[in-house]
């Protein structure tokens, strides 16, 4: 049988008229009331009861009800489903991420995103933290992989706090200790990375009233930060999450005090996204829980 006479049987229901419920339907009377006469030779009984005081339904009707109020419940449903599917064979999800995050994270979370949705197509843009927030502003990006910044208007997603570890050449003397005082940075010859670590950095310094002497035309990649802390050209600091994997040979050491990097996904608006990338962000936060244990 068809929804739409269902439907049609339930509107006239509700406004307690048949010419009420054609003018809603788009809908003449008599073809309303041929739709229904219709219907009822199709289950077999009367429906609905007409006369000069209008329309109610008939004991057998007032018993089909609730089911006909769940099938059309379940057709609308089933309609949307259909209606997402086909939106998203015409969906592009734009990424952009720090290189630890388009490295160690995203091609899990792409991979198993795909999985569900094989139409939705993902494009990544890897940049600095500048770079990042600047796509997000201008609408070149539809969510950012990033540590979390005063960087204008937007909603936020945390992920996980990304432990920050100071990078000291191998030989450094240290003596026993376990973490590395963020005051004793001052004055040494620092090697900042970029990529999405300065402000960070800087933040860490701030807090602690430490003035390294940062070498500003030293602002490098990872990779290339470890191997000059490894030959003695300085110190550093990186995350945990870009030393994963890694077998430099530097001393890693935490912070101490204990610092992070609060990596988080930003969208200009998490109420106005499509489904599909507030989809996207539910499997990062899935995954990357996973994949930190759950942190």
């Amino acid at each position: 049988m068809e929804t739409k006479k269902w439907e049609a049987m339930l509107t006239a229901v509700e406004l307690g008229s048949f010419t009420r419920a054609a003018e809603r339907l788009g809908l003449t009377q008599s073809g309303l009331t041929h739709m229904m006469n219709a219907l009822e030779r199709e289950v077999g009984f009367p429906l609905l009861l007409r006369d000069r005081h209008g329309v109610r339904p008939t004991a057998a009707g007032e018993r089909l009800l609730p089911a006909v109020q769940e099938l059309m419940e379940a057709n609308r449903r089933l309609e949307g489903q259909i209606a997402a599917q086909n939106s998203q064979k015409r969906e592009n999800i734009r990424v952009a991420a720090y290189s630890s995050i388009c490295m160690h994270w995203l091609p899990t979370i792409i991979q198993q995103f795909r999985w569900a949705y094989p139409d939705v197509s993902v494009d990544i843009r890897m940049g600095s933290v500048a770079e990042i927030f600047r796509w997000l502003r201008e609408g070149k990006v539809d969510l950012s992989f990033a540590s979390r910044q005063d960087q204008g208007r937007y909603d936020w997603v945390p992920l996980w706090d990304d432990p920050l570890l100071a990078i000291l050449p191998p030989d450094y003397p240290l003596g026993p200790v376990d973490r590395f005082p963020v005051p004793a940075f001052g004055g040494k010859e620092f090697l900042m990375p970029s990529l999405g670590f300065d402000l960070d950095i800087l933040e860490v310094f701030e807090a602690q009233g430490v003035r390294p002497d940062i070498r500003s035309n030293t602002a490098v990649e990872d990779a290339a930060i470890l191997s000059m802390v490894e030959h003695g050209l300085g110190v550093s600091i990186l995350s945990q999450l870009v030393l994963q994997g890694r077998h430099d040979n530097v001393r890693a050491l935490p912070l101490d005090p204990p610092a992070s990097r609060h990596i988080g996904v930003a969208v200009p608006s998490l109420k106005e996204a499509t489904p599909v990338v507030r989809q996207f962000i539910q499997y990062s936060q899935r995954i990357v829980g996973a994949l930190h244990g759950g942190r």
